[in-house]
């Protein structure tokens, strides 16, 4: 309040400050409550209907808090009671702090129920399209109180920030068992090329990794490049030929985008072909064996209520249970929804 004026920290420190006050004093809050509804109606016996009480009760309440107080509140007369002007000074400040205390109630059981919060969630893929963009989407439209907050980074360090709580869950490839965890797996992604729009290979439908075991790969120093780098020496690295591999010093995108420029291919999931990236194509991979999982894990620890109705959200937009390690592995009464 430096400037003269008064923040809404201000004024809840102030509330807070009135309602300390009004317990140190030994007034209790139906004493006040009954004031302020006595204040609406004007009228003694209106205000004991309106609360279901005896209008004696209401009465002998009012005058102990007045002793209390040492102040007169209201004004009785033969045709009702008007507020002193003490009266409406205390009323008021006593009526806001009880629509703060409501708020404060109400937004306590939204959050109970997951309806409010922060879900911090670690993300392994793109969010341009795909089962992730549209499960994120669906629920910040579900729960529009709900901030989501959506980190980038390593499986290693995502997976160890769920296990301190300081990541809600992570969304990641694979389907195997994390210590510590629960996992539930969630989708399934093909694996595509991405191709300068002008390369030889880009006029075909699909590709095999013959067709592309001596070109230059890229990858990023940053996640998910790693993973990509153990991933294309898996497919073709043997005993008589080892891939060509360039790291880059760039993120994911930049990285895309030298693509389109000619310095060489990558791999990417199937969420970046609705990036639609200048001078980049993006073909699938044919084999069997280059559909990838994703899985969400989080820890059975932690509490946060937004994260198991984030769970649950996605076993639904999933279609059906899923193998995993979680309880929500076992429900069984989804509706299919083609995906996966």
């Amino acid at each position: 309040m430096a400037d003269g004026r008064k923040t809404l920290a201000d004024e809840d420190g102030d509330s807070l400050f009135f309602a300390s006050r009004l317990i140190s004093r030994g007034m209790d809050l139906i004493s006040v409550v009954q004031a302020l509804v006595v204040a609406e109606y004007l009228s003694f016996s209106a205000a004991a209907n309106a609360l279901g009480v005896r209008q004696s009760g209401v009465s002998k309440r009012i005058r102990l808090l007045e002793e209390n107080l040492g102040v007169t509140l209201f004004e009785r007369g033969p045709r009702g009671v008007r507020t002193t002007l003490a009266g409406e000074a205390f009323l008021t400040r006593a009526r806001s702090v009880m629509l703060q205390f409501d708020s404060a109630v109400a937004s306590a059981r939204q959050a109970g129920r997951g309806e409010q919060g922060t879900l911090r969630i670690g993300v392994f893929t793109s969010l341009a399209g795909g089962f992730l963009r549209d499960l994120v989407l669906e629920f910040r439209n579900a729960h529009p109180l709900v901030r989501i907050d959506v980190r980038e980074g390593d499986r290693h360090v995502h997976i160890s920030e769920v296990r301190r709580h300081s990541l809600d869950v992570v969304i990641a490839t694979g389907n195997t068992e994390v210590i510590g965890c629960d996992t539930a797996e969630l989708w399934q992604e093909r694996v595509h090329v991405a191709l300068p729009q002008d390369h030889p290979l880009a006029e075909r439908m699909e590709l095999r990794w013959s067709d592309i075991r001596d070109e230059q790969f890229m990858v990023s120093e940053y996640p998910p490049g790693p993973e990509i780098h153990d991933y294309v020496v898996m497919r073709i690295a043997d005993y008589s030929h080892y891939p060509v591999i360039e790291r880059r010093g760039v993120q994911q995108e930049m990285l895309m985008s030298m693509v389109g420029m000619g310095f060489g291919i990558s791999l990417v999931s199937e969420g970046w072909v609705a990036l639609g990236i200048p001078g980049v194509v993006m073909r699938p991979l044919a084999e069997d064996a280059d559909v990838v999982p994703f899985s969400a894990i989080w820890s059975p620890g932690n509490d946060n209520p937004v994260l198991r109705r984030f769970i649950s959200a996605a076993h639904v937009m999933a279609g059906r249970a899923r193998r995993g390690t979680s309880d929500w592995a076992s429900i069984g009464n989804l509706v299919p929804r083609g995906r996966g």
